[in-house]
């Protein structure tokens, strides 16, 4: 049994599927993995199903859904899933190579070894390490992040980041059925309830690489939902009693 589980949500990743999950599997540190797809039509599901049966039926897990419900929606599901469980460390990370497998047990240490309550893998912390990116989705997430810093006070570099790392604590304490937002504003909603609680936020250095193979999931209305959903966490923030922390 491992105290951690990684969760990838997919949609349409059967070129990155298996490649994610042994290479998660081939780590020293033991991972268990569960995918939450969302009705795939390219078959993802079956190529996680068909590795399950064949060579990582204790290590590999998957629950599917009917279609696109969105980010948000797929992690809280993971997240309730692993609750139910005896994870102690819970990650989120992309299916598509863009979060080097290599760098979940930097942040485990984090949490695991530094006493972090959350390990946030960071492109903005020393620089900016984005490989691949245009120029303009480049400077669009980079100034996102300083917009999200600037309304809210909220100290973290990164704030869009999908790579983390969660001890249980903090999803046993976090109010899930009220968070709200789900394509990048839900990252950033986390992260700032987490902050708002007080838990000890730590962002460990890691470079993003560009998707190579599959097509990018972001979109216009994502970025929107992130511009005005900031403000409104910022304002309520103000008025909203933050629960205690759980151990």
């Amino acid at each position: 049994m491992s105290d951690s589980i990684v969760l990838i949500p997919t949609y349409n990743e059967k070129e990155n599927i298996e490649k994610i999950i042994r290479a998660i599997f081939s780590l020293e540190k033991c991972f268990h993995i569960l995918v939450i797809d969302d009705g795939s039509p390219d078959g993802t599901a079956g190529i996680v199903k068909q590795l399950m049966q064949s060579e990582f039926a204790d290590r590999l897990f998957i629950k599917e859904r009917s279609g696109k419900l969105g980010l948000g929606t797929a992690y809280i599901e993971g997240f309730r899933w692993a609750l139910e469980r005896d994870y102690q460390y819970i990650f989120e990370m992309d299916a598509d190579f863009s979060h080097d497998p290599n760098d979940l047990p930097r942040l485990y240490s984090a949490c695991a070894d530094e006493g972090y309550d959350v390990a946030i893998g960071s492109r903005y912390i020393s620089g900016v390490n984005v490989v691949n990116w245009p120029m303009g989705r480049v400077l669009m997430s980079y100034f996102a992040s300083k917009y999200v810093r600037f309304v809210t006070g909220f100290k973290v570099h990164d704030t869009t980041a999908g790579f983390k790392c969660y001890r249980r604590r903090v999803l046993k304490t976090i109010e899930l059925d009220k968070i709200r937002f789900k394509g990048y504003a839900f990252q950033i909603e986390m992260k700032f309830t987490a902050y708002k609680i007080g838990f000890k936020i730590k962002e460990v250095p890691v470079i993003f690489i560009n998707r190579r193979e599959g097509v990018s999931k972001m979109s216009g209305g994502i970025f929107g939902e992130a511009f005005f959903g900031v403000m409104r966490l910022r304002w309520d923030s103000i008025w909203r009693k933050y629960p205690q922390i759980k151990e």
